[in-house]
């Protein structure tokens, strides 16, 4: 292997590690959104209950695209933890899709 693969591959890996952290980041400010903001803050400051769901859901869908981007960029760098890590990004689409529907609930019903 040549230091140029091996410099290659490491960016892969540390770009792979960067999108991961970011869609993490992005799927804790929508739980932290759903379950301290929404319902403790905003009727605090008087915000009315349909601003919450339509930004959960908004929210919701760009951790969606974040954590399948987490995925494809682990996997097209042969990253070696890239099981472990698509589990965690599919539990967290699994739960960004169950609050999305329940806020989708809220603004329909």
């Amino acid at each position: 292997m040549t230091s140029g693969t091996a410099s290659t591959r490491a960016a892969s890996r540390q770009a792979a590690e960067r999108r991961f952290s970011q869609s993490m980041v992005v799927s804790g400010t929508r739980c932290l959104l759903a379950y301290i903001v929404f319902p403790y803050v905003f009727p605090l400051i008087g915000v009315a209950d349909v601003v919450g769901p339509a930004v959960g859901v908004t929210i919701g869908a760009v951790a969606v695209v974040f954590n399948g981007l987490s995925i494809r960029r682990f996997w097209r760098g042969d990253h070696r933890l890239k099981w472990p890590i698509s589990a965690v990004n599919v539990a967290v689409i699994g739960l960004m899709c169950f609050l999305a529907a329940s806020d989708i609930g809220e603004l329909t019903g």
